[in-house]
């Protein structure tokens, strides 16, 4: 006799072996984070080098030490290395007393190293690690870095830093009407030539239609920014005067001082102008940004190579230089033509390379080969330049301070980052510096602590609630950006407006991800963090083979997952903990699976499972989809 069994009975039954509907659905709340942004102030009790870049001068009894001089003061960490000979930045006349101040003697320093009147060398061993260093990479020559090393130290510094546009630099050099007469080296020193009578940076707008208003912030850029006051401050000599090891590029040979007493090493005069001219293109090409600041970086180690400096002097100028730029690009008078000069180098270089946005600009800039273009390689770029903010020295002062940013600063990324606020790009900076305690790098202000390479690359760290808006109909970085760098820390990310963020880095942070509007895109496994991931709005781009998740996953109903197929037998996405499906839709693409029908793939693999998507579609497919307590599968029908 058959048992007939209630309609309760049955109900029952058929919620046991399939997942709860969406209007059962008890959801998790959203990720809490931290309940607080991050905040990077500046430092208080040092004078602000955007405030005082006026008073680095040569000549004036005002602003001769350290104190009453921002150039000298931007560098004060030379002097736990170094006690220069006088502590004042001496002139070759007698500076006369003024306004209070009293009268500068011209120095009695002679310029020859272990003289009578030499300054005192603090941490020995480094000072012997920094010649030893010009004497290893002097003698690694070849034809090719001699020349290089030869044109960076004879030609325009622009003109050498130019080649860092990559795809760009020849629309570049034309539409700033740039010239140069040195392009090659001669076969002996008895025909160097010794001066460039090329135009460097080009014609201003005076004159030049084109990439003028470019040009004159660039100059501009420079204001203010004499590397002697330094020089003359620290008395630091030549690599080839302190050892006769170091071998100068014979073609350079008579471009050695014969003055030793007014040629001072420390700061590297070239490597101060690479820089500050590369950071100024970086702002107004910021699709080259991070390969600006590798040939910048390039042009202060061809300065070692040549013979002509030290890694001393280079930190030096980096620091000076990063400092002198801020300090411009903050002033008043410049603002209006900050933007006009930005407008107008994307307009002319889409003109000329025939791309009609932004992105088309952008992807133009990289669409040569390493053969063609040597700053092609993003992993080369890093690994060249990062090393180089620390020339590999130990740590000799506190390891363990805090990060500091300072004031102004946040105005190097402020066409990299233009979707951020300027508190947001201060908290970038202060989230991916480099540590405390390095030589020359320990600055008051932490100058010589920032990292720009990393810092183009987003957040390294959300040590509070990060919410980013990006407007899409703004273009450019607005519309579409990728933060490359391994983020850590406890707070939240939530991604709001109409454009895409690609996260590529082996993240950590743990605050959860929420997705309001436009696209939140994983590119690496780990992309979405430890937290939750719960999508509001939007869409969720699953870009990236076996994403984890180690939380909740939560799809509100006017949302979207977007799930590349990669085939194999692993799960696409898999959650530590419960899946939650409002509604919504979850949108396949083939990805790089192989797919035929009859073929039965594992989407999603979760520890519980609830609720229905709205519609699941793979396109050029009809597909039947599997709902199970801890999975989701599809199978190909055709």
């Amino acid at each position: 006799m058959k048992r007939r069994l209630s309609l309760t009975t049955l109900l029952l039954m058929a919620t046991a072996l399939s997942p709860v509907m969406a209007d059962e659905l008890k959801l998790p709340q959203e990720p809490s984070g931290i309940g607080h942004a991050d905040q990077a102030p500046a430092p208080q009790g040092v004078p602000a080098y955007v405030d005082t870049g006026a008073t680095n001068q040569r000549g004036d009894a005002c602003h001769a030490t350290v104190q009453t001089n921002a150039g000298v003061r931007v560098l004060s960490g030379f002097l736990d290395l170094w006690t220069p000979r006088t502590p004042f930045v001496d002139a070759d006349q007698d500076a006369p007393a003024k306004d209070g101040c009293p009268a500068v003697k011209k120095t009695d320093w002679d310029g020859i190293p272990g003289s009578a009147t030499d300054g005192v060398k603090k941490h020995p061993d480094l000072h012997r690690r920094n010649i030893a260093y010009s004497i290893k990479v002097t003698h690694e020559q070849t034809p090719e870095r001699d020349l290089a090393a030869y044109l960076d130290d004879r030609r325009g510094k622009n003109v050498s830093i130019t080649n860092g546009l990559g795809p760009l630099a020849d629309a570049w050099r034309k539409g700033a009407h740039q010239t140069t007469t040195i392009t090659s080296m001669p076969a002996d020193a008895v025909t160097v030539k010794y001066d460039d009578k090329g135009n460097n940076r080009g014609e201003g707008s005076k004159t030049n239609a084109d990439l003028g208003k470019a040009v004159d912030l660039i100059e501009a850029g420079s204001d203010d920014g004499s590397t002697e006051p330094a020089k003359r401050y620290y008395k630091f000599a030549r690599p080839y005067r302190a050892s006769d090891k170091v071998r100068v590029v014979p073609q350079l040979v008579p471009a050695e001082s014969k003055k030793p007493v007014s040629d001072g090493a420390f700061p590297s005069g070239h490597t101060a102008e690479a820089y500050r001219d590369a950071l100024v293109m970086g702002y107004l090409v910021p699709q080259r940004y991070q390969e600006m600041l590798t040939r910048a970086a390039l042009l202060g180690e061809n300065r070692i190579r040549a013979g002509m400096h030290q890694t001393f002097d280079v930190i030096g100028g980096r620091i000076l230089a990063t400092a002198i730029v801020a300090y411009n690009l903050n002033r008043e008078k410049y603002a209006a033509l900050r933007q006009d000069a930005y407008d107008q180098s994307q307009t002319y270089l889409m003109k000329a390379t025939d791309t009609d946005s932004f992105n088309a600009l952008l992807a133009y800039a990289h669409s040569q080969p390493k053969s063609e273009d040597p700053f092609a390689d993003y992993a080369w770029n890093k690994g060249f330049f990062e090393p180089r903010l620390t020339y590999g020295y130990p740590q000799i002062g506190k390891r363990d301070l805090g990060p500091v940013v300072p004031k102004g600063a946040e105005v190097l990324l402020e066409t990299r980052l233009p979707y951020l606020t300027a508190d947001q790009r201060r908290v970038v900076l202060k989230t991916t510096e480099i540590a405390s305690g390095y030589p020359i790098d320990d600055d008051a202000e932490g100058w010589g602590r920032l990292d720009l390479f990393r810092a183009a690359d987003g957040y390294g760290a959300f040590d509070g609630d990060v919410a980013v808006t990006m407007d899409a109909s703004k273009g450019g970085f607005n519309a579409a950006d990728t933060w490359k760098n391994d983020i850590k820390g406890k707070g939240r990310l939530t991604k709001a407006g109409s454009g895409a963020l690609t996260l590529s880095g082996r993240n950590h942070y743990s605050g959860g991800t929420i997705v309001q509007d436009g696209s939140l895109i994983a590119a690496s496994a780990t992309a979405f963090g430890k937290g939750d991931l719960y999508l509001a709005g939007g869409k969720a781009v699953i870009a990236t083979p076996r994403l984890t998740i180690d939380g909740n996953v939560t799809q509100r109903k006017t949302a979207t997952t977007e799930i590349a197929l990669n085939g194999g037998t692993h799960p696409e996405l898999t959650i530590a903990k419960g899946l939650y499906i409002e509604g919504g839709k979850l949108i396949l693409t083939q990805g790089k699976a192989k797919l035929k029908s009859g073929m039965t793939l594992t989407v999603i693999s979760a520890d519980h499972l609830h609720g229905r998507f709205d519609e699941v579609v793979l396109d050029g497919h009809k597909i039947k989809t599997t709902y199970g307590k801890k999975s989701l599968s599809v199978r190909i029908e055709s």
